[in-house]
Parts: C-alpha cells; structure tokens; sequence
C-alpha cells in the first residue's frame, strides 16, 4: 500500500511531553499502513533515544533517525524530508499533538483540491495561533485572497514532489525563522493552498516549564538577521508595489509594532528593551517602505511612526496607556428561538474601568490617547494619523472548548453607534450593539459541537486591537430569564446555558458534561412543576425548550423497596413554551407506594439520570398522585411526628442532600 503521508518530527530533549505527540500519532483514524512517522532525535540526552527505539521496535510505521546534535530544528526536517516515502509531509513538532482524524481529512482535503500545501485548523493550548484564517474552509487559498502569510510556522501538510521540485528545504544550524522562509516560499510558489478549518487538526502547546524554543528570550541582532531572510524571499518572488507592502507588513505588524506595545514591551528589562527597539528601528528603517505601514490600523500606525522616528521614551508611554485596555461586554438578552441560541450584547473597550472615548473632527473621527503632552506633540510632529477607522469596527462572538481550547466564530449581525459624553462636547463613545444565533448542530464551521464545555467569548476589533471578554457577568434581568436547557438535533442534543461560578460568565454544557442539568431541576418548586394524571398517564411540565419531539426515559424508585422501573417517555413542545414530558403510567404493576422520578434526558451524551424533584404517590385504593418531593415528605412528617424518619422523609432529605452536593460539585466546575 503506497504511503499517504509521512509524518516528520524533530526530537531534542522533550522528556515525557512527547508522550501525547506519540499517543495522538497511535491514534490516527488513517490506516497504518497509508501512513508514517519519522522521529528524528537530533541528539537528545535524556531518555527520548530509548523511547523511540521500543516505540519503532512495537510499531512498524514508526520510524527513529538518530544524528548528532545540529543546534535546531532545520536540520532534523530536512532529514526527515530525505527519508519520507509518503505522497505528503505532515510537520510536527515533538510537544505538540494531531486531532485523530488528521492526517486523513488533511490527505483528502488536499487530494480533492490538488493542493501543494494543506493548512489544518490548529489551536493554541497557551500559545497563539491564527484566528481569522480559520474563520471558514478555504479550499483554494493564497496570499493574494487569504491571510496565509498569518500562519508560518511548519505545521502544515506539504505534498513531497513539490518540496523536491523547488528544492523547497529549512536552512540549517542554531538560528531563528527558519520556518518563516520555508513557509514563505512555499505559498508563493504553490500552484494551490487548501485551508482545513472544519476540524480541528493541530494543537500547538505550550509547555508548562515554559521551555518551547518559541518563549526563550533571543538575540536580537540575529533574530532581526534571520527575520531579514524571510523578507528576501518575499523580494524574490513578488514584484514592488501592494501585494509585497501587505506581506511586509505582516513581519512589521507581528515581529516588529506588537512587541513595542503594552505589557509586551513594559515588562522587558530596560537594557534588553533599548537593544530590540534599536534592532527595530534598523529593519522598518532600512527594508520599508511607507506604503507598509501606511496599511496598518490607527495604534498599529503611531507604534510603527514612533519606532522610525527613534522615540523609545515616547513609545514606553504610549505602552503604558494601552496597557490598561480592555474588551468589555453585556449581555443584553438570551434565549432560544428555533433550535438555536440567540445572544444579545453590547461591546465597547474600557480603559482603567471607563470607557474609551473618541472625539469628532468634522467627518473624522479621532482617537485621543489621555498621554502627556510632550508624547502628543511628538506623535503629531511626526504627523501620525490619529484618526479612527470606526467604520471598520467589528464584533465577534466565539464559542471556545475548555479542554480543547478549539474555538469557532458564530454568525454575528451588529450596527455601530456612536454615545455622546455627558459634559464634553465633541466626545462619544463607540458602542456595538449585536446579535448572536449560534445553532449547536452547526456551530463548529458548519458541524456540530463536540460534547463539552463551551466557553461564549466576545471579541471587539477597532483602532489595531483585537481583544476578548467572556460574556456573561454583566447582564440584564432578561438574559436571565431567558437561560434554559434545550433538546436539539436527532440524535437529540442536551444543550444547557449555564452561569460559571464565581463569575457569572455564560458557557455551554453540551451532552451532560456537567451535572448541571441536575441542579436546573432541583430548582423547581411546586409552583413551577405542572403535573397531569390520568388512569395510565403522566404529564411533567419541564423547563427546556424542543423543536418536536424526541424519546427519553423516565425511571422510577420505590421509596420503601428500591424497586426501580424504567418507563418509555417522549419529551415534545408545549404551545405555551417550553417542553412536556408523557409517559405511560402501568399503575397495576407498579403497586402502592411513593416512587422518586428520575429523567434520562434525551442526549447523545453520557449523562447520568436527572431526578426531577417530584413523588409518585400510588395508593392501594387505586389512581395516582404527584407532588413536589419535599412537600410530600412533610406531610408525612405532619401525619405522624413521632415516627423516626419514614421512607418517604427519608427520601425527601436524601433528595434534598443530594440536590445539594449537586451544587456544590457543579459549582467547582
């Protein structure tokens, strides 16, 4: 069987973190057989040789080549490019893991779409990662139509007879960028790039002894070399004029403007600091032009403008201010409307707990940093344009998976509007006002969520930043009135919108990752439980919202014996809202008694029984009865107060206690 793809991963010292690398290898839905790994150990010294030697020892598509220590990571892949027998080459590094069916999505994405190069979705698990080229598939990309030149590192598919046509190969030796250059050239010379972005295919990690090459401070007179390599190929391979300006501008922005900003910048030693301006400076200075920066966003711009002229003291206050930054949100209104979740906020930046402020000139709109007055004469000596693209202003709502940390962008529709400031003329704020329908089958760019929890972000881009809240601590009384359970899809899907404890912020528990829902129904009291019986029926009034209708299962426990009985019963839509639990009621198999219920929800998920806070009382006279669970325990605690906790008091303590443990569990979570 001819192999599919060759996976290439430079090993130096990762101790047990490579341990999840290998695993998620093992895990591959590709058939071992169409597929191969290639760990090249650039000269480890701890116990990595021996690991690998068993592991290839036990699997036959596991492959180790041992060299002598070359200094970083260019010259192991180039190895592993040389050894890989597979149709495509897949870039690992030994921290980080594939998503199970990886490499065979990545394979067939590509295949169909005669790609050269195949970018899978990846996540960062404490590292950053490129968000908005993953906001949707995009089967035929390149640097002209997506924002490739956003993701450059290695870890992406590449078919081999390209690599080999180009003599595509990482430069060698201890260095920085070296994946910028490959990478870089790679998608200006592809006929074809396939972005992947409905599955989440990388996890790009960063290790918890911080130790990843990526976070280790650096040279930066060498850094800024290499970077300088990088931007030759750009030269080589496009002509003068926008397209060039736009892919500069990508170092500029990433490499350059945002390490002179806030908290990046302030916290660094001062000498260290005066040393990488300087290196700064040189680069912007000597490889752009102005049509580089003059595409940046308006802090973007005066960063860039502050580092040309060489004001450092100037740019450490323009830090200090936009330090204080943040996205701020309220959630306005929640609640479901057919089968998806509708989310209304209001967004804005805040800066030291108020709000920013703009001020208009004419048709302009202007940013007014409240810096000293010497760092505003500079910045306007320099003619730094201050005004502010409002119009450009967006807000996003992302869904992000606690574990995972996978994320997806739901469809938003918003309008901008300008608050005038109480006492200063000329000042307003920029408030974003939008909606949010996020449809849980659909929601994960175009597939259904995963079981999980689903964190709700709000991401606010203007004026050069783009920051995140959680949504949720500041709300409105209709967004709480609004929050229930839902029953979607077939399978059914048991969806609940929940308050995180101790900050109030709105997540998701998809498939009954929580115990939660257990907690929605302790809540009830008799006012809210609607119960109906009839000689072989039951009907429970419950608080969550379905389209339809779909099977459950309602169990049900004598409380004297123990006996249990599973009943079949449907869950279906109320006219007036909310849902209807019916089952039938075998009366005469049953027996005398008072039953606790219990409701299996109707998920796909795990979850284990929900008691529903009610009694089923059965008396030997014959019909039936239900009450609220407490409130029938204390009438038989009424009707004999001298007897020792009867079954049914017991019953209703132990519901109570456990509704209780519930709480407690459900609100460490």
């Amino acid at each position: 069987m001819p192999i599919k793809v060759s996976v290439v991963i430079p090993v130096y010292n990762p101790g047990p973190y490579i341990e999840d690398c290998i695993a998620s290898l093992l895990r591959q839905s590709l058939p071992g057989d169409e597929y191969e790994a290639i760990f090249v150990d650039d000269g480890s010294t701890d116990e990595t040789p021996e690991r690998l030697d068993r592991l290839a020892a036990e699997h036959p598509h596991m492959h180790v080549v041992h060299q002598e220590p070359s200094g970083w990571s260019g010259k192991p892949r180039n190895v592993g490019i040389e050894a890989a027998k597979g149709e495509f080459i897949q870039f690992v590094d030994n921290d980080d893991w594939l998503g199970d069916e990886a490499l065979e999505r990545m394979y067939n994405y590509g295949v169909e779409h005669n790609a050269d190069v195949i970018v899978g979705k990846m996540v960062g698990k404490g590292r950053p990662v490129p968000r908005e080229l993953f906001r949707k598939n995009r089967p035929y990309a390149n640097v002209e139509n997506a924002p490739l030149i956003d993701s450059l590192t290695p870890h992406k598919m590449f078919r081999k007879a390209f690599l080999d046509k180009h003599n595509l190969r990482y430069m060698e030796g201890r260095r920085r960028l070296e994946d910028h250059v490959f990478v870089t050239e790679a998608y200006l010379r592809a006929e074809n790039v396939a972005v992947l972005s409905d599955y989440l295919c990388y996890y790009h990690v960063k290790r918890d002894d911080a130790s990843n090459a990526g976070f280790q401070r650096f040279d930066p007179v060498g850094y800024f070399k290499n970077l300088r390599e990088a931007l030759d190929v750009v030269e080589e391979l496009t002509e003068p004029g926008p397209l060039r300006d736009r892919l500069f501008r990508r170092w500029l922005r990433n490499e350059m403007v945002e390490r002179m900003r806030g908290q990046r910048l302030l916290k660094l030693p001062a000498d260290y600091r005066r040393e990488l301006f300087d290196e700064i400076h040189k680069v912007v200075v000597e490889r752009f032009g102005p049509g580089v920066a003059a595409g940046l966003q308006t802090t973007q711009r005066i960063v860039a403008d502050l580092i040309v002229a060489d004001r450092l003291a100037d740019l450490e206050e323009f830090a200090r201010w936009e330090s204080g930054i943040k996205a701020s949100g309220v959630l306005e209104s929640l609640g479901w409307e057919g089968g998806k979740l509708t989310i209304g906020l209001t967004a804005e930046y805040k800066s030291g707990g108020e709000p920013i402020t703009f001020r208009a000139d004419g048709d302009k709109d202007l940013l007014v940093p409240p810096l000293p007055r010497a760092s505003l004469d500079a910045i306007a000596q320099l003619g730094a344009d201050t005004s502010a693209p409002l119009a450009k202003s967006k807000v996003d709502v992302v869904v992000r998976e606690r574990v995972s940390a996978a994320e997806f962008f739901q469809p938003v529709e918003f309008t901008r509007e300008k608050a005038a400031v109480k006492g200063r003329q000329g000042y307003f704020r920029h408030i974003l006002r939008a909606t949010a329908r996020l449809d849980p089958l659909t929601a994960a760019n175009g597939v259904a969520l995963d079981a999980g929890i689903w964190d709700v972000f709000v991401r606010i881009t203007a004026c050069g930043w783009t920051k995140d809240t959680r949504l949720g601590s500041v709300r409105s009384e209709e967004a709480g009135r609004g929050r229930r359970a839902a029953v979607v899809g077939s399978p059914a899907r048991l969806v609940l919108p929940y308050w995180t404890d101790p900050h109030g912020n709105l997540s998701l528990d998809v498939d009954q990752r929580t115990d939660r829902i257990s907690y929605e129904f302790a809540g009830l009291t008799p006012a809210d439980v609607t119960v109906a019986t009839g000689p072989d029926r039951l009907t429970v009034a419950l608080p969550l919202h379905i389209q339809g209708e779909s099977e459950a299962t309602l169990k049900l426990t004598n409380v004297a014996t123990g006996r249990s009985a599973d009943l079949s019963a449907t869950v279906s839509a109320r006219l007036t809202g909310g849902a209807e639990l019916r089952a039938g009621l075998p009366l005469g198999e049953l027996g005398d008694g008072q039953w606790r219920l219990e409701l299996i929800m109707p998920s796909s998920g795990a979850g284990e029984p929900v008691a529903l806070p009610l009694a089923l009382d059965v008396p030997a006279s014959g019909g039936a009865a239900v009450r609220h669970l407490a409130a029938a325990a204390a009438d038989l605690a009424a009707k004999d107060p001298g007897r020792r906790r009867p079954a049914s008091r017991r019953a209703g303590l132990t519901f109570l206690r456990r509704a209780a443990g519930k709480l407690r569990r459900a609100l460490k979570k």
